[in-house]
C-alpha cells in the first residue's frame, strides 16, 4: 500500500529474545518510564497530551495514535507473542478488518474451510463489496493450496485449531509453501484458540498472529480487544497506518485491563486445559466423538504436538442428533450457554445455532459442520463438579446408555 507512515514515536517494536521462561515473561511487565515508579501501568485516562511548544509534537499528542497504556500492552503483547511488533485494537473481529485492508480488490485470499462465523462474515462482505476472492480449502493437507496460489494471493488466512471441528493445519509447511510461490503474500493465523503460552505461529513461520484478546488474552469476559503481531516491523507500520487512520486503536481503560488480565494467562490455561483433557477423555468413553487434539484417537494429534505445548481447552462433540444436542445444552447447570471461549467460566453452546449461525445452511453442509456438534469451553472451576454437572445433563437428556 501507499503512504505508509514511518514507525510512529508508539511503536511497539521490542527484542524477540526472552530472557525467562514464559509464564515469569508473561507476568513481568516493563514499566522503567513511569516517573513515579508505579508498580501497576497506570491508566492514562486522555484524550489529548499537552505539547511543549506550536511546533513541538511529542511523543504522544491525540490517544486514537498513541497512548502511553496502549503502548505498554503492546510491548508486553509482543513481547509473550515472540513479536517484532504488536498492536491492539477494539476487538478481535476488528483485528481482522485491519489486516484485510492490506488486501487490494483484485487480489486473493486463501483461507480454510472451517472457520469461525464472523470471519466467514468478513470474508464475504469483501467479496461482494471489495472484489476480494476468497477459496476456501481443507488446509489439513499442506498440498491443497499449491493449485490456489497465484500473483494475485495476498493473504493465506489460517486457524489451528480450527473453530469449532478442531481440524489441524500445518503451520511449518504451508508457511514454505506460500513463501517460496508467493514472496508478496502474508501467512495469518488466527491464534485465539491456543494463545501464546501454548503456540506461536511467528515461530512456525507464519508473517502475522492476531487474536481476540476478548478470550484467552484477557481471560475474564469484561473487554472487547484484538491483538496482531508482526514478524516484521515493515508489515506493522502498514497495519498502524489503518489502525490511525481508522480510529480503532484500543482505549486506556480497555489496555489496562487486557494488560492486567493477560499477566494470569499461564494459571488459566494450565488450569483449563488439565480439566477439558479429564472431559474430553470422559466423552470419548461414554461413546461421542469428540474433536479434540489432546485425545490420541486425533487423526492430526501428532501434528499439533509438534508445533503446540498443550492441546487448549476447547472442545466439540458430536450426538448423532440435533434434539438430543439441544437437551444437553439446555441441562446444563454449571456450563453458560454462550458464544465465545477462553473465559474463567465454562461455557457450552450449538455453534450452528450460535456462532456460525450467520453461515448459510447449505455452505454449512457442504463443509461438513454437523448441526448436532456441541462445543465447550472449559473454564477454571473445579472439574469434578463440571464432570457431574455435564454427566446429569447427559443423563437428563437421555443421552447415557443404560
Amino acid at each position: 500500500m501507499t503512504d505508509v507512515l514511518p514507525s510512529s514515536p508508539t511503536s511497539s517494536i521490542v527484542s524477540t529474545r526472552r530472557r525467562y521462561r514464559f509464564a515469569t515473561e508473561v507476568v513481568t511487565v516493563d514499566n522503567s518510564d513511569d516517573p513515579h515508579n508505579a508498580a501497576s501501568v497506570p491508566i492514562y485516562q486522555t484524550a489529548t497530551f499537552k505539547q511543549k511548544g506550536s511546533n513541538a509534537t511529542g511523543e504522544y499528542d491525540y490517544s486514537r495514535s498513541g497512548n502511553p497504556t496502549r503502548t505498554h500492552v503492546e510491548n508486553h503483547l509482543a513481547k509473550v507473542m515472540g513479536a517484532e511488533r504488536a498492536l491492539v485494537v477494539t476487538s478481535g473481529m476488528g483485528a481482522l478488518d485491519v489486516i484485510t485492508r492490506l488486501v487490494r480488490a483484485g487480489e486473493e485470499i486463501i483461507a480454510g474451510d472451517d472457520l469461525y462465523g464472523g470471519t466467514n462474515r468478513l470474508l464475504s462482505f469483501l467479496s461482494k463489496s471489495q472484489n476480494v476472492k476468497t477459496h476456501h480449502i481443507d488446509t489439513t493437507q499442506s498440498d491443497s493450496i499449491i493449485p490456489y496460489l497465484s500473483d494475485k494471493t495476498r493473504l493465506v488466512l489460517l486457524e489451528s485449531p480450527t473453530n469449532p471441528l478442531i481440524k489441524i493445519s500445518d503451520i511449518r509447511t504451508i508457511s514454505k509453501h506460500v513463501h517460496e510461490r508467493c514472496p508478496n503474500a502474508l501467512v495469518v493465523v488466527d491464534n485465539t484458540m491456543m494463545s501464546p503460552y501454548l503456540q506461536r505461529p511467528l515461530e512456525l513461520g507464519a508473517d502475522i498472529s492476531y487474536h481476540s484478546g476478548t478470550k484467552y488474552l484477557s481471560g475474564h469476559h469484561d473487554l472487547m480487544a484484538g491483538v496482531i503481531g508482526c514478524k516484521s516491523a515493515s508489515v506493522g507500520d502498514e497495519l498502524y497506518y489503518v489502525i490511525n487512520a481508522t480510529g480503532c486503536g484500543l482505549g486506556p481503560f480497555d489496555s489496562w485491563l487486557l494488560l492486567r488480565g493477560v499477566k494470569t494467562l499461564a494459571v488459566r490455561m494450565d488450569k483449563q486445559q488439565s480439566s477439558c483433557i479429564r472431559i474430553a477423555d470422559y466423552l470419548e468413553s461414554q461413546g461421542f466423538k469428540v474433536h479434540f487434539p489432546g485425545l490420541k484417537s486425533h487423526p492430526q494429534y501428532e501434528l499439533h504436538a509438534s508445533m503446540a505445548s498443550g492441546p487448549g481447552a476447547v472442545l466439540s462433540f458430536e450426538t448423532g442428533d440435533i434434539g438430543l444436542s439441544e437437551r444437553i445444552v439446555e441441562a446444563t447447570k454449571l456450563w453458560s450457554i454462550s458464544v465465545s471461549f477462553g473465559c474463567v467460566n465454562s461455557l457450552i453452546s450449538m455453534p450452528c445455532r450460535m456462532s456460525h449461525a450467520s453461515i448459510p445452511a447449505h455452505i454449512r453442509a457442504e463443509r461438513a459442520l454437523p448441526e448436532d456438534l456441541i462445543r465447550l469451553c472449559v473454564g477454571i472451576e473445579d472439574p469434578e463438579d463440571l464432570l457431574e454437572d455435564l454427566e446429569q445433563a447427559l443423563s437428563v437428556a437421555g443421552a447415557l446408555s443404560k
